[in-house]
């Protein structure tokens, strides 16, 4: 009797092994979020002006302890990811890179004239850019996700075309109209 009992337990352990535990009409899991495609700032710019896309700029510096946790917590976070890739272009800059010319607004500019043009005064700073190239705000300082997200959808959805401010933005709970 009881080996008969062990041998159904057995048989019973194997069963659900082999049929997923009784949960075969669950839905595969979703495949994970494509990590953020960095781009240097011209390409980024040429691209988001093809795509119609607003643009983020990451001014980032290779010591800054903060840009690098930003990285690790806020551009890993797969909700971050996916808003990134369906609706903005990704442009990272080294606000301290020597040599290389960037062009904005019809000018050349290198990487700490440029960052200087933008008003970045401390790191990580994100620019944002509008589909049609121009500046609409410069936020400095670590966000998290949850900081980041609502920004990115008050620019994504042009609220600021409609003198609404980000603070009102966030009081109607992401509705500009």
């Amino acid at each position: 009797m009881h080996r008969t009992a062990i041998a159904a337990c057995v048989a019973l352990a194997a069963a659900a092994l082999v049929t997923g535990c009784g949960h075969v009409d669950e839905a595969p899991p979703a495949p994970p979020a494509p990590p953020v495609v960095w781009h240097g700032f011209d390409e980024g710019l040429a691209l988001a002006a093809k795509e119609k896309k607003p643009v983020v700029i990451d001014f980032y510096t290779s010591w800054c302890v903060w840009c690098k946790r930003m990285d690790q917590r806020t551009f890993s976070d797969p909700g971050i990811r996916s808003y990134l890739a369906e609706h903005f272009v990704a442009v990272r800059l080294d606000a301290e890179a020597r040599g290389a010319r960037h062009t904005f607004e019809g000018r050349a500019y290198s990487a700490v004239e440029l960052t200087r043009r933008f008003g970045v005064r401390g790191f990580p700073s994100l620019g944002y850019l509008g589909r049609d190239g121009t500046i609409v705000t410069v936020v400095p300082g670590f966000q998290t996700p949850g900081q980041l997200k609502p920004m990115l959808e008050y620019v994504e959805k042009e609220c600021y075309r409609n003198q609404m401010s980000f603070e009102e933005f966030l009081e109607r709970r992401g509705d500009c109209d």
